[in-house]
Formats: structure tokens, C-alpha cells, sequence
């Protein structure tokens, strides 16, 4: 049983101490690598982060500069309506216009008239 004890011994010796001890160093140096990765993408993550709610502010700023807003864009329409409304009221009376025009001429012709 001393031979057996001894074998034992000199097997977790020199076998499984240096494995786990091998296990343990690459267990530790993974879980640090981790999180120094972990760390590095956190920092690119909150700086692009940053930088897009920059460009957003600036974007919204351009905007509220150069374009028009909808109370301007509605009081457009309404003119644009008002003169389109107008061109049709005259169109309208030439139209009616030409037609009483058409009917006196046709009243006046004889059968002879070529005009």
C-alpha cells in the first residue's frame, strides 16, 4: 500500500499540480484579457455614442436654421389656394364669357354669312 501511496503522490506531484497550476495561469490570463477587452469596447462604444449625439445636435440645429417651419409652410398653402382659387373664378367667367359670345354670333349669322 506504500508503493500505491507513493505512485499517488508522485503523480499528483509532478502530473497534476503542474496541469492545474498550467489551467489556473490561462483561466487567469483569458478572464484578464476579457476584461481589458470589455473595458476598450465600453470606451469606443461611449466615445461613438458621443460623437452621434454631436452630428444629431448639429443636424437638428442645421435644420431649424435652413429649413421652414409648418406654420410657414401652411400659410403658403393657404396663399397659393387663394390664387389658384382667383385664376379659377376668372377662367371661369371667360369660359361663360366665350360661350355667350359663341351663342350671340351663331343667333346673328344667316344662312349665307361665311365667317
Amino acid at each position: 500500500m506504500s508503493l500505491l501511496s507513493s505512485e499517488l503522490i508522485w503523480w499528483i506531484t509532478v502530473i497534476d499540480v503542474p496541469a492545474l497550476s498550467g489551467l489556473f495561469v490561462l483561466i487567469w490570463r483569458t478572464r484578464r484579457e476579457s476584461e481589458q477587452a470589455i473595458r476598450h469596447l465600453r470606451e469606443v462604444v461611449e466615445t461613438r455614442n458621443s460623437q452621434l449625439r454631436e452630428g444629431l445636435a448639429a443636424f437638428k440645429l442645421e435644420v431649424a436654421k435652413n429649413y421652414a417651419s409648418i406654420t410657414d409652410m401652411r400659410e403658403l398653402e393657404v396663399r397659393l389656394v387663394g390664387h389658384l382659387l382667383r385664376i379659377e373664378a376668372k377662367l371661369d367667367k371667360t369660359a361663360m364669357k366665350t360661350e355667350a359670345l359663341g351663342a350671340w354670333r351663331g343667333r346673328d349669322r344667316h344662312p349665307g354669312d361665311h365667317k
